[in-house]
């Protein structure tokens, strides 16, 4: 009786067949929403893209013709195409590294010591204030400071610095420079946010012990600050690319990619061979070869990340 009790107590139970599977699908089972969500928001409009660009007379009319890689030659072998390739890389190139001299600079300056409580205060809301804004009325703001008769032009000639008003968004010259500059005002905060949130966070025994073995301001910033923020640095740099390079309501809104193509970029040659023109077909190649362009630097992100942390 006691062996047979001893038997029934150690006997280890056996799991219902089923079991082990049911628990392996429970996460799964979490993540179905988003799953779908990516699926149907993601996943199934990049399918398509890539498959209309291959193909031609899309959309609009009824039977549609396989091109195969057509489509990626014409687009190609436009000129207009490499233009907005070169605008967009010194657009980009130029927007994000004065956004890391500028949010570098007041970053430093709303993390040191020198201005008082209030000051701070004041510097804190001003400057962050290009970034409340939404596109449209940055937009307007600057076509409205920009224009032959704005404020701009006003204080150039008044200083003499310019002998005439300038139309800076209508002039091919200046309107590639006039579009850049708004961007960088408009983009700078989010770099003098995030880089202040990685002074905060280097530890002051740094400093304390740079200035017990005689280094000055500029070797604590050399050989401390940069350092300790260059993780930071490289990962809000290939962001604020990945960004910036697909830029397009500010463009649109300001010049509408011109005067005579001289602000035209990636994202508006794609957008008016889709709205202006009508060819769909063109339109998914240039987008899918931003699309391979764009996952190119996601990877550069994605390895800045895991090094990071």
């Amino acid at each position: 009786m006691n062996d047979l009790a001893t038997t029934a107590v150690t006997k280890p139970s056996r799991r219902p067949r089923g079991v082990g599977a049911r628990r392996a699908l429970v996460p799964f089972g979490y993540l179905s929403p988003t799953i779908v969500l990516l699926l149907v928001l993601m996943v199934t409009p990049i399918v398509m893209v890539v498959v209309y660009s291959m193909l031609d007379n899309v959309i609009i009319q009824k039977s549609s013709e396989f091109v195969g890689l057509a489509n990626f030659s014409a687009i190609l072998a436009d000129d207009v195409f490499w233009l907005a390739v070169r605008n967009t890389l010194v657009f980009t190139v130029a927007s994000v590294v004065v956004h890391i001299v500028l949010g570098l600079a007041f970053a430093t300056l709303l993390n040191s010591a020198v201005l008082g409580p209030r000051v701070l205060a004041a510097f804190r809301v001003l400057l962050v204030l290009p970034w409340l804004f939404t596109v449209a009325i940055i937009a307007v703001l600057w076509r409205m400071l920009m224009a032959s008769n704005g404020a701009i032009n006003y204080l150039l000639t008044s200083s003499g610095l310019a002998s005439q008003n300038i139309e800076w968004l209508a002039t091919p010259g200046t309107a590639l420079f006039a579009v850049t500059l708004i961007n960088i005002w408009a983009g700078y905060p989010f770099y003098m946010i995030s880089l202040l949130a990685g002074l905060q966070g280097i530890p002051n025994e740094l400093y304390e012990a740079a200035t017990v073995d005689g280094a000055g301001a500029v070797q604590k910033f050399s050989y401390i600050t940069i350092p300790q923020l260059r993780p930071l640095l490289i990962s809000l740099m290939l962001l604020d690319f990945i960004w910036t390079s697909q830029q397009f309501p500010l463009i649109w809104m300001t010049t509408g990619g011109g005067p005579i193509n001289a602000t035209q970029v990636l994202s508006t040659y794609t957008y008016k061979f889709a709205f202006s023109s009508y060819e769909f077909s063109m339109a998914s190649a240039s987008a899918v070869i931003i699309l391979a362009f764009s996952m190119v630097l996601a990877v550069f992100y994605a390895r800045a990340q895991r090094a990071r942390d």
